[in-house]
């Protein structure tokens, strides 16, 4: 069975590489080359990011009312969606239809986060999985960012790019599906529920607070996640920003494993507490202007993001006795609400300082403001009957 868990987490893990990592990450290493070779212009861009935001808030809700769908086969239509999302940038196509396209991938990888979270935690018991799950999110940004690195290096085109990820991430989802489908074979293993009380900690706060701390944290990061490369490629002429980025994802894949660690040993106040201020921290860097700057930003944010949301997760499930709706899928769309909020701002500071100086500290002080509300006095709550 030990075995088993281990193959589940792997196969959701993996889902994530697919809708998240390729198909929602890859646009970000795209994007400057989509740009230098006329294939988006730059407002274009910000429209298609824009789009993608929108799509995640959409999937999110998308995935709270489709109760009435398996876990794993919500993932399976995430998977497959993703992958036609990716094979149609490879086509020449007008502006309007990338940005739609963008905006149906956000959807897709939406699903694929709640959905692969609801399968390997709920439905298969698995609940220590979380760290490699969420794991999979960094390496998936790690492996498309150096396969645009290696063909930007070999001279190809963003739309011959955009090819070679939707194959690279075709294999990677057959596999992902074919995984989990042999595992459903074999029924989950129920904890004892008196292990697993002892092994849980009652929520530090309510969901209310937990949904406006995830909401902040999504508007706080996504500034950076969004326009990393761009700033890499102004700053430093001598550096591929692709490999920056990939930087970004080097520092997610394994800090899933450390976040979990400090949170069952400092708890989810102090563990999303420190996460968050790290963060904000990481944000603020790019202000600095120098080299250092840029890859320590790549290190801190790509080091935190994803660890917020292995902290997040699990407490969110912890809570889900004291809910009446589906909290994994609250808890997404409130980060998609700050996905978009964050881009909107940037865009309009940018219109009047031609700089995202203050759009980056507003983010930091969002992500201050969130490790704050980490602290204060719970109500007590009550399951719901």
């Amino acid at each position: 069975m030990r075995r088993t868990n281990q193959l589940a987490a792997a196969a959701a893990a993996l889902m994530l590489v697919v809708a998240m990592g390729f198909g929602r990450f890859a646009f970000t290493g795209l994007y400057p080359l989509m740009v230098a070779d006329g294939q988006i212009s730059l407002d274009g861009g910000a429209y298609a990011a824009s789009a993608n935001y929108a799509g995640y808030l959409i999937g999110a809700l998308l995935a709270a009312v489709w109760t009435a769908i398996s876990s794993r086969k919500l993932c399976a239509l995430a998977t497959a969606t993703t992958l036609v999302m990716l094979g149609l940038l490879a086509v020449a196509m007008p502006e309007w239809l990338i940005i739609a396209v963008r905006g149906v991938a956000g959807a897709a990888s939406a699903v694929a986060m709640v959905a692969a979270s609801h399968w390997l935690i709920h439905d298969r018991g698995h609940h220590h999985g979380a760290p490699t799950l969420f794991a999979g999110v960094g390496l998936g940004i790690l492996v498309s960012a150096e396969i645009i690195a290696a063909g930007h290096g070999a001279a190809l085109s963003s739309r011959a790019i955009w090819l070679t990820v939707a194959m690279a991430a075709s294999v990677i989802g057959v596999i992902a599906v074919a995984m989990q489908c042999r595992i459903d074979r074999i029924k989950p293993q129920v904890e004892p529920a008196v292990r697993r009380l002892r092994e849980e900690r009652p929520p530090p706060f309510g969901p209310t607070r937990l949904v406006v701390i995830y909401g902040l944290a999504g508007f706080g990061y996504i500034i950076t996640a969004t326009y990393l490369p761009l700033f890499v490629r102004s700053a430093m002429a001598s550096v591929d920003p692709v490999h920056v980025w990939a930087i970004f994802g080097l520092g997610g894949a394994p800090s899933c494993f450390i976040w979990h660690a400090l949170h069952q040993r400092w708890g989810t106040r102090h563990s999303l507490m420190v996460n968050l201020a790290l963060q904000a921290i990481g944000v603020a860097l790019p202000v600095l202007h120098s080299s250092a700057a840029y890859v320590g930003s790549a290190l801190l944010v790509g080091g935190t993001f994803m660890g917020t949301v292995t902290i997040v997760m699990p407490a969110a499930r912890r809570m889900a006795a004291t809910t009446r709706f589906n909290m994994l899928a609250i808890l997404t769309a409130a980060y998609g609400v700050g996905q978009i909020i964050g881009p909107l701002i940037a865009s309009a500071l940018f219109s009047r300082t031609q700089s995202f100086d203050a759009s980056l500290v507003a983010a930091a002080v969002a992500l201050i403001i969130a490790a704050g509300f980490c602290f204060g006095t719970a109500r007590p709550v009550r399951p719901v009957r």
